[in-house]
């Protein structure tokens, strides 16, 4: 079978990303591409979230898929996702900027099929917001509740 004969489809999959007790007066964004940021589409003291999508590609494997679209980051098995803060998510006057690094490597076949027979839901991914020594969560985050879930 030659590449251009293998048959992909790909499925639009609803994702949250929240942050959990972020600290106070640090702006956050979703980040996609190399510049364009989002802001978040619901934010109250704390916990801020942000709704988004992409897309699932499926090839000839029936378990094997990719993810693919602007807020995705990385290659092949280690995709994730980069949340802005500070400077980094146009905040004028803050004192740095940082980005935040969420994994998609949690979300499973298993968790898109469990998705699917619910015929809607998203699956959300929380983190905590404020790391030990006051500031913002930064770099590889670990997700909180073992990580992805159907909300």
């Amino acid at each position: 079978m030659t590449a251009s004969s293998k048959r992909t489809s790909a499925e639009a999959l609803a994702l949250r990303i929240t942050v959990v007790d972020p600290p106070p007066t640090i702006s956050w964004a979703l980040q996609l591409g190399r510049d364009d940021l989002i802001k978040p589409t619901a934010s109250t003291k704390g916990r801020i979230s942000f709704d988004f999508s992409v897309e699932v590609v499926t090839g000839d494997s029936p378990d094997a898929f990719r993810l693919r679209g602007p807020a995705v980051q990385g290659r092949a098995g280690e995709r994730f996702v980069y949340l802005c803060m500070g400077a980094y998510a146009g905040q004028v006057g803050a004192p740095a900027g940082w980005r935040a690094k969420i994994s998609l490597e949690g979300i499973t076949r298993k968790l898109l099929d469990a998705l699917r027979a619910k015929h809607s839901g998203v699956l959300e991914a929380q983190f905590a917001g404020t790391a030990r020594e006051g500031g913002p969560s930064r770099a590889s985050v670990p997700l909180l509740g073992g990580g992805w879930r159907i909300v």
